[in-house]
């Protein structure tokens, strides 16, 4: 017997309408290319996609056809992102971080019709646009200088299509609507393709207070994740659905920066990786009274939080910081690190060690371990390949002819992460499957030791990698930036590690260098750091 319900589907134009019809007045605040600051509405917001919508129709646009994006976090393509979506086509971000070969491969692997362009990234854009094949490229307009002929302008490009009428996208919330590749670091990138359905699923995940981050209408939302990457994980969605007003940075990533716009525009909540806000904790510590901040909560993901990153901003400032676990495949967010009433009754110290777990598995994600010998109990202790499964999980790539290796037989996400889930349900993230070390028949968490590592006073970042070793098979190496003015020696690190971690774990070597090589969204490139051991071991030979 089947219920009595309307069958509405869920889909990305119920999001713009919501925003529209309650909350148009709110404000969506841009930095754009040489500062300047552009401020509209919801309502303003709407009638431009609809523009856009039609425009990209007149162009020859149809439902299912990819629509690329190069650009950085502003309105223009928080337009793209909707006006795309909602006439049934797919929004593909692109990563401007990637190497042009990359950059190469996903634009003509993923077929896109049209490339939307800043026009402060044409030069990276030029770098690989000999070798695709878009019918048009709109170019967003950001300084005075002329626009290539051949491509068409933003701004102008609006008054195309005046008769075309906007016929918003009302079909089955399956179909497809974003698509977002993985990183080529092992092989080429992989397509993921999200639906309608997984999109406003994983934004209202945002919404709820059972994740620990609860956007409501009165939030002031800036994403410094960028919008190429992961669909800035879901925050432009989840913002309209609530009616939160939303700040987006453009290219100016940097602790001033960023401190200014969430003074002056008063910001409640933020997210991105944590290097950012170490450095805005740094910056913070030198300038502490400059900026009146209003920020309340802070969402982490992406890499190694730092030991005691979640503890200063909330003992220095007031600012929760919510640790987050996802994966492009998951739409993107998994799991968010709450303080369940059940941990609300531990010490402080235990609560502060649960906040920088990645925590409780989002609703609707199931989430289970497999060892080398099967499933394991949720103990704390077994160490294990974290599977998932949901309806916003990936159930396979875009036109791949990769074999389904990161799937199980009954259907179950293989994410290559190393884990212990606890008995209540949390997950503790110890290491990439790639990335864990090897040693002596023990497993050393490289994760561990770099938050460790960047927990002491003269370390700004700290990246660690597995490096062979004859008699041990692999033993951990270190690689350290030291803070602007601070010093450490190889020893001092050593020590700092002797009463936090086995002795079997502190690392054989340490390196001080200058920067740690990052992909776009701050992960570290451990395969750089591998090549350049091996480089440096092989001139050494």
């Amino acid at each position: 017997m089947e219920g009595l319900m309307m069958n509405r589907q869920l889909i990305i134009p119920l999001i713009l309408d919501r925003a529209e019809r309650l909350f148009g007045h709110k404000e969506i605040t841009s930095c754009l290319p040489g500062r300047s600051i552009h401020n509209y509405n919801y309502r303003s917001l709407a009638g431009r996609v609809k523009k856009l919508s039609r425009v990209l129709k007149y162009l020859g646009v149809k439902e299912g056809d990819r629509v690329a994006t190069f650009c950085w976090n502003h309105y223009q393509h928080l337009e793209a992102y909707f006006a795309v979506t909602c006439m049934g086509a797919v929004l593909h971000t692109l990563n401007i971080r990637l190497g042009a070969e990359d950059l190469e491969y996903i634009v003509n692997h993923a077929a896109d019709k049209i490339i939307i362009v800043d026009q402060e990234l044409l030069p990276l854009f030029e770098k690989f646009s000999p070798c695709i094949k878009p019918e048009k490229v709109i170019v967003i307009r950001q300084s005075e200088k002329p626009v290539p002929a051949g491509y068409l302008v933003y701004e102008e490009a609006l008054d195309l299509g005046a008769d075309e009428g906007f016929n918003q996208f009302n079909g089955n919330e399956n179909t497809a609507a974003l698509l977002c590749y993985t990183s080529g670091t092992t092989g080429k990138p992989k397509g993921v393709l999200y639906s309608h359905r997984s999109v406003v699923l994983n934004a209202m995940s945002f919404l709820f207070s059972c994740t620990g981050i609860g956007i409501e209408e009165s939030d002031v939302v800036l994403p410094v994740v960028p919008m190429f990457h992961a669909a800035a994980w879901g925050f432009p969605f989840c913002a309209a659905f609530s009616g939160a007003a939303q700040v987006l940075p453009g290219p100016y990533l940097d602790a001033p920066s960023l401190l200014t716009l969430m003074a002056d525009h008063q910001v409640t909540i933020t997210g991105g990786v944590p290097t950012v806000f170490v450095n805005i904790l740094n910056y913070l510590a030198d300038h502490p009274q400059q900026y009146q901040l209003r920020l309340e909560k802070i969402i982490l993901g992406g890499s190694a939080v730092p030991q005691n990153l979640i503890r200063d901003y909330k003992e220095k400032h007031g600012i929760t910081v919510l640790n987050t676990w996802g994966m492009t495949e998951l739409s993107p967010l998994g799991s968010s690190a709450i303080i369940t009433s059940e941990l609300k009754a531990k010490s402080e110290d235990d609560q502060f060690d649960f906040a920088k777990k990645q925590g409780h598995p989002i609703p609707l994600l199931e989430i289970r371990g497999r060892g080398e010998n099967g499933l394991v109990p949720w103990d704390g202790k077994s160490l294990c390949e974290l599977e998932v499964r949901g309806p916003c999980v990936a159930s396979g790539y875009y036109m791949s002819e990769e074999p389904a290796c990161n799937f199980t037989d009954d259907g179950w996400l293989k994410t290559g992460d190393i884990v212990v889930i606890h008995p209540n349900g949390y997950i503790d993230l110890k290491d990439r499957n790639k990335d864990i070390i090897k040693s002596g028949g023990e497993w050393i968490s490289s994760i561990l030791l770099e938050s460790l590592l960047m927990s002491h006073h003269s370390v700004e970042d700290a990246a660690v990698i597995a490096v062979p070793d004859d008699k041990w098979m692999e033993r951990p190496h270190a690689f350290i930036v030291l803070k602007k003015g601070r010093s450490a020696t190889a020893a001092e690190l050593k020590e700092f590690l002797k009463d936090k971690v086995a002795k079997f774990s502190i690392p054989d070597r340490f390196t001080f260098i200058d920067s740690i090589p990052k992909t776009a969204v701050g992960k570290t490139r451990k395969y750089v750091l591998r090549q350049r051991n091996f480089e440096e071991n092989s001139d050494n030979k």
